[in-house]
């Protein structure tokens, strides 16, 4: 059932990152040049012990080809503990300056023992619906 919710997934060991993505016409501009997308992201930590997501990395791919990179702590101001069974979700958004393009990426997780795991974010699309003319 939840993969109808997330259709994108990717599992690092104990770790399950799933994804959708939504297009939002009242934040994109097409005459512009500005399509926008907004991506719910949720970590799932199936392990017996707590990990904490440290830092994330993306890499973002426009429909002409160009792909930039972004690096930062945490996401969404947060360095989450995610307990084991348990989930942390967020929301967030791209824009792009093409109607198609793609985002895909890993965390860097810490685990109760101290080291650390990169964990992987699955590649997905982001497609804005076709329009007529």
């Amino acid at each position: 059932m939840i993969d109808s919710f997330f259709p994108f997934a990717a599992t690092t060991g104990p770790v399950t990152v799933r994804v959708s993505v939504s297009y939002l016409p009242e934040q994109s501009h097409p005459a512009l040049g500005r399509w926008f997308w907004a991506y719910h992201v949720r970590i799932e930590n199936q392990g017996e012990t707590a990990v904490q997501l440290i830092s994330r990395h993306w890499r973002i791919s426009d429909g002409q080809g160009q792909v930039s990179e972004v690096e930062g702590e945490g996401v969404v101001g947060e360095q989450p503990l995610i307990a084991p069974g348990g989930a942390f979700d967020y929301v967030s958004g791209c824009p792009l300056p093409t109607p198609e393009g793609s985002m895909v990426g890993s965390y860097m997780m810490e685990i109760g023992d101290g080291s650390q795991m990169l964990v992987a974010i699955p590649h997905f699309p982001l497609v804005a619906p076709a329009t007529a003319s």
